[in-house]
Formats: structure tokens, sequence, C-alpha cells
């Protein structure tokens, strides 16, 4: 089981609501931003939309994924934010799983993007909100290392 997937244990799903295998091929080699934010956040709707023009440009050129992790109050709130994104995102309903990354990755104020290589889980980044919002808008040197 590669190194994401074990992570997650199962409840990515996609935009249509569907689970993502996240042993599959297409996500060998891929660095996976995990997105922790929510709705009531008013900086995560600020970033939010940074994010999704950074991820349109860079998505694909730069084999990127990203899931959200919300931290959103219930679910009609992670549906409403979740309309916004174009990537994966961890099942609202696995909130265990939501604290036990948020603690893993040591998660203390949000919006946060931590950046891991989908082989091996390993962090590559914890700060790369930062690097999106001002220290490398174009992406030039995306994977950043912390």
């Amino acid at each position: 089981m590669a190194g994401l997937a074990k992570l997650f244990d199962g409840h990515v799903l996609d935009k249509s609501n569907k689970e993502i295998n996240l042993n599959d091929d297409q996500f060998k080699g891929k660095v996976v931003g995990l997105y922790f934010s929510g709705h009531w956040c008013p900086p995560c709707r600020d970033f939010t939309p940074k994010l999704v023009d950074f991820y349109n440009k860079h998505a694909q050129k730069k084999n990127f994924e990203i899931i959200f992790v919300s931290f959103d109050r219930n679910e009609a709130a992670f549906n409403d934010y979740y309309k916004e994104m174009p990537w994966l995102t961890l099942s609202f309903t696995d909130r265990k799983n939501k604290e036990e990354l948020a603690n893993k990755f040591n998660i203390s104020g949000i919006p946060a993007l931590v950046l891991v290589d989908a082989d091996s889980g390993d962090v590559i980044c914890t700060d790369a909100r930062n690097y999106i919002q001002h220290e490398d808008t174009n992406g030039d040197n995306f994977p950043w290392k912390s």
C-alpha cells in the first residue's frame, strides 16, 4: 500500500462522490497537497481561490493533486465550500481520520497546506500556503522543501 493510501485508509472522494483508490497508478510519483480548511474561516475563504488558481495552472504539468481535509462544523457548510474546489476530498463523515491527520501534521491553525510524497507518505513541505501566497506564486520551485 502506497504511503498516501495508508494515511487515508480509503474515504477519499472525487467530485462525483466516488471513492478513489490512492494505490492506483495515477498517484505514483505525485506530490499531494493536504488542504486543511473550513468554510467559516475568513483566511481560508481568502486563500482557497488562490489555491484553485494555482492548482488549475500547475496540477497536470507538475504532477500535483490536492485532498481537502475539512474543518467545517457541519456537512451542509462542507458541501457548500467544497463546490468551489476542483480536487479530491476526505469524506466529511470521516471525522476520526480528519483529527488523526491534523495531529500527525501538527495543524495548529487553518488554512494549512502540507505537501506529501504520494509514494512514501513523507512530508515534503509544511508551509506550502506561504509559497503560493508569497514566496513562489508562479510555482517555479515547486515542490518546495520545508
